[in-house]
């Protein structure tokens, strides 16, 4: 019988050197696809990267000396539903994982490179923009909540949406800058500490500045109701004046007098309609109603003539 001893490792050192380099070791396969892979990354690295749902990846980087990458998916914001015209869909660029120390601002800049930027929104969610409010001064706007958000940036140009989208992902963009910083930890808590502080004469001027604005509002919306209710206003007969606008223009909502005269008119053609005293209970209603009219009359005859009477002027005969 003939027993084999294992291998040593002079025995491997020797089959390694005298046997043939081939392609048929599984070694040699993988160590192919790993080069054939790494260059077609290295070939692929300068141009953009997209993931599955038509994102853009950008690098993202705080410092130019930074080490650490963040990534920001990017799109273009095309929303079927979408009504609202501050964010047109073909100049709208929609922005994912926005970190919390990015404000408006440092979008706008980080941004500015690719084409000047109209507007910039931060939400905590996508969805539907919401109305304006009126300008409020920093003194009545909440405090937003710190978290990563989501960025609706418009620019001027349908140009520069293609531009970021074709951004490499290679090339990061840079956060805060020589030229202009981006404050973070202790300068950011600092800078947040004297901002807190309130002066008495910007806060009057403020209120007096809110106050001009709610006042004139108020004075445009009760102009509007006043002639919507001129325009609205029944003839003797009981007819309404109704023109008819431009070729386009919308009807405009009834006003709330308006509305108060369509619900007073249906009342009263229920109540003309109405069979009285035709069963027991309005018999028994209207004989209530009837006696209680004729106690409250009798009521105003007594005060009249104790009136009268307390004047001198009563002469029964």
């Amino acid at each position: 019988m003939l027993y084999l001893s294992p291998p040593t490792e002079g025995d491997k050192e020797t089959y390694r050197t005298t046997a043939p380099r081939t392609f048929s070791d599984t070694s040699d396969f993988r160590f192919s696809g790993e080069v054939k892979m790494a260059a077609s990354r290295k070939k692929n690295s300068s141009s953009a990267c997209v993931i599955p749902g038509g994102f853009t990846v950008l690098s993202l980087k705080f410092h130019s000396s930074s080490t650490a990458q963040h990534q920001l998916c990017v799109k273009e914001h095309r929303v079927r539903a979408e009504t609202n015209t501050h964010r047109p869909p073909d100049r709208t660029l929609f922005i994912l994982n926005v970190p919390p120390y990015c404000s408006q601002s440092v979008v706008k800049d980080l941004f500015s490179q690719f084409g000047r930027v109209q507007s910039v929104e931060l939400s905590e969610k996508p969805g539907a923009a919401e109305d304006k409010q009126p300008n409020l001064s920093p003194y009545f706007t909440p405090v937003h909540k710190q978290c990563f958000k989501v960025a609706y940036v418009v620019f001027k140009r349908s140009s520069s949406v293609a531009a970021v989208k074709s951004h490499p992902y290679d090339s990061p963009l840079i956060i805060s800058t020589t030229e202009k910083p981006c404050h973070t930890g202790i300068e950011k808590w600092i800078h947040e500490y004297t901002q807190s502080f309130i002066t008495p004469e910007l806060l009057q001027k403020a209120v007096d500045n809110f106050m001009s604005q709610y006042d004139k509002r108020k004075d445009e919306e009760a102009e509007l109701q006043k002639k919507e209710a001129e325009e609205q206003q029944e003839d003797e007969e009981g007819w309404v004046k109704v023109t008819r606008g431009g070729k386009g223009i919308k009807s405009r909502p009834h006003s709330e007098t308006a509305n108060q005269r369509a619900i007073q008119k249906e009342h009263n053609k229920k109540k003309r309609k109405e069979l009285l005293n035709f069963y027991t209970w309005q018999h028994r209603n209207s004989k209530r109603e009837h006696i209680a009219e004729l106690r409250r009359k009798f009521e105003e005859d007594k005060q009249r003539i104790a009136l009268l009477r307390a004047q001198r002027k009563f002469r029964p005969y």
